[in-house]
């Protein structure tokens, strides 16, 4: 019929709706006070890799951060405290987690890539001496826990328990723990000492595999940091070399430095950092942050 209105065929309804929304929108838009329609900022990713001791630590201040500023993302992995410095020198982190100061070599590698690193204390850890619960061995001093280790002592009737074997557990050497205990604990912090793990240490990836295979061995020993710890295995007093003062590790023994296997935890950034990493390392050393630190079982450090 000549006079009629042509309808517009079935499959362009689809487009022409969506135009016409998208007029009423940005009319609605604009017609708003002259309000500018919000900006969405793009999202900035921090990696953040590191030391196994510090991941549940630094995924726990992730989380907690994206409430504070959600357009800023934290991407955290472990490895190892040397995985963290490895990625520091090829310069493929923002920030890199230890349980131990980073080496000479290391901070010479950086610097011979053009970076310099830059240290952060963000808590601090002790670490904690663990036996199986049925073990009545209670307390060790470091000089019997360096023995223990280094394989001079290797049974239990000689320290006080069961005419039993002992069965050494220890972190992988990629590990900051490994490394600090190394130095501190078999070496007694002498850097003369040449001292080294028994052959026979079993060497396991992860702090949760140490407490559990000493929630499981009745002949094992292990060290893991405090905040790793579980009911299901026995903490040991330690003394330090030639004492007698027996201390159990917690949040005042090592603020007392009577606990005397204590250490802190660095975060380190490739320069001085700037911009959102500057801004979340700030956030990391507030009243915010350090109470984590406390809930996860490590010492929140001072103002």
């Amino acid at each position: 019929m000549a006079g009629a209105m042509r309808q517009p065929p079935p499959h362009a309804l689809g487009p022409l709706l969506a135009l016409a929304l998208c007029a009423l929108l940005t009319a609605a838009c604009s017609a708003r006070d002259g309000e500018a329609a919000p900006i969405l900022q793009p999202s900035r990713t921090i990696e953040n890799k590191g030391s196994d001791t510090i991941v549940n630590l630094a995924l726990a201040w992730a989380e907690a951060y994206q409430q504070v500023r959600p357009q800023v993302q934290i991407s955290v992995t472990g490895g190892g405290s040397g995985t963290g410095m490895a990625a520091l020198i090829n310069g493929t982190v923002d920030i890199a987690n230890a349980s131990r100061r980073i080496k000479p070599e290391e901070r010479a590698a950086a610097e011979a890539n053009g970076a310099s690193p830059v240290e952060f204390v963000v808590a601090r850890d002790a670490i904690a001496i663990i036996v199986h619960p049925d073990n009545p061995v209670d307390r060790l001093t470091i000089d019997q826990i360096a023995a223990i280790y280094t394989g001079e002592i290797d049974n239990w009737k000689l320290v006080g328990g069961e005419d039993r074997p002992i069965v050494r557990l220890s972190r992988e050497t990629n590990s900051g723990t490994h490394v600090y205990f190394l130095e501190e604990v078999l070496r007694k912090g002498d850097p003369q000492s040449e001292a080294l793990f028994s052959p026979d240490t079993l060497l396991l990836p992860s702090s949760e595999g140490i407490t559990a295979e000493v929630r499981d061995n009745p002949n094992a020993i292990g060290y893991d940091g405090l905040g790793y710890v579980t009911p299901e295995v026995k903490v040991v007093a330690v003394a330090p070399a030639g004492g007698t003062d027996f201390a159990y590790p917690t949040v005042e023994t090592v603020n007392t430095l009577q606990y005397p296997i204590a250490r802190e935890l660095y975060m380190y950034t490739v320069g001085e950092p700037q911009g959102e990493v500057l801004e979340y390392l700030n956030w990391i050393m507030g009243d915010q942050a350090q109470s984590i630190v406390s809930q996860l079982g490590f010492v929140p450090i001072g103002p």
